[in-house]
């Protein structure tokens, strides 16, 4: 008879196993101290608000409500908040991934002159900043104060970003740029024809991080914009979940403060729900691109 063979796991020594175990004990609880949390802020928001307040969560689907999403979708302060903060998102992911690769690329080339002088002078600027005063001052001078680009232009570019597209790029095998040079490529075309194609896992990253950096930012508008109209969801799930201020007609037919109070809290769970949907959407789509972008540069620095 044929001896079975051994596990992978158990042709490591104790060491091996006790470091692994730990591992995976700690893998474990990290994945519980996420998931535990998400479940809590599901169920909570079908919950019955008094049902919630007196006996916490329950599985019981008879005690289960959809009012805090009938509210909150039906409330015209979510849906601008929500349209806002798709279209800055998605302009703001467009303008700062094209400036990155712009830029990225001629600081990967070799042969680039005052390449090393115009690099110092990027990796100041991660360092140090004029201050939140000054850069006020100079978006009211260029007479961005109150529209989209003031949320939008000042942070498009990232220099970290572009350290890491520029690593990135210098992966790529010289050959490629010989090869289009012999066939008559100037460096638009080797650019926008030869390298962007074979570069999507980074473009997809980048895209990536800068979607949900914009989608979850809410400072700069709380600056910048003092028209309702034109304020991202950020701004207004920040009255509801910190200021706990929810849009007077989600809670405008309650009629004690207590039943108000219910609601409002009930609110935040299902905001909640609702903007996380569009990055719970987005993830599947680059997750092919994500773990090759981001390991980009970790062997050739």
């Amino acid at each position: 008879m044929k001896k079975k063979s051994k596990s992978q796991f158990a042709r490591y020594s104790w060491q091996d196993k006790t470091l692994l175990t730990i591992g995976y004990v700690l893998i474990g609880l990290f994945v519980l101290a996420i998931i535990i949390p998400m479940i809590y802020v599901v169920v909570a928001s079908f919950m019955d608000p008094v049902e919630l307040q007196n006996k916490g969560i329950t599985f019981d689907f008879s005690k289960w409500t959809v009012t805090a999403y009938q509210r909150v979708m039906s409330n015209a302060s979510i849906w601008i908040g929500f349209k806002n903060a798709v279209i800055y998102s998605i302009l703001f992911t467009i303008i700062s991934v094209t400036v990155t690769l712009l830029v990225a690329y001629p600081m990967s080339r070799t042969d680039f002159v005052g390449r090393k002088f115009i690099n110092v002078i990027f990796v100041i600027t991660m360092f140090f900043g004029g201050g939140l005063i000054p850069t006020y001052l100079l978006i009211s001078k260029l007479g961005l104060l109150d529209s989209m680009w003031a949320v939008i232009l000042p942070g498009a570019f990232s220099v970290w970003n572009m350290i890491i597209a520029r690593t990135y790029f210098q992966g790529i095998p010289t050959e490629l740029r010989e090869a289009s040079e012999v066939d008559g490529a100037n460096e638009l075309a080797f650019f926008f024809k030869i390298l962007l194609p074979v570069c999507m896992p980074i473009i997809a990253t980048l895209a990536l991080w800068q979607f949900v950096g914009m989608w979850n930012s809410y400072f700069d508008a709380m600056i910048y914009l003092n028209d309702s109209a034109k304020q991202p969801l950020q701004l207004v799930l920040r009255s509801i979940l910190i200021q706990n201020q929810p849009d007077s007609g989600m809670i405008s037919d309650m009629q004690s403060t207590a039943q108000r109070a219910q609601l409002a809290e009930l609110l935040k769970y299902a905001t909640i729900i609702i903007s996380s949907l569009p990055l719970l959407v987005m993830y599947p789509f680059f997750q092919k691109y994500f773990d090759s972008g981001v390991m980009a540069g970790s062997v050739k620095g």
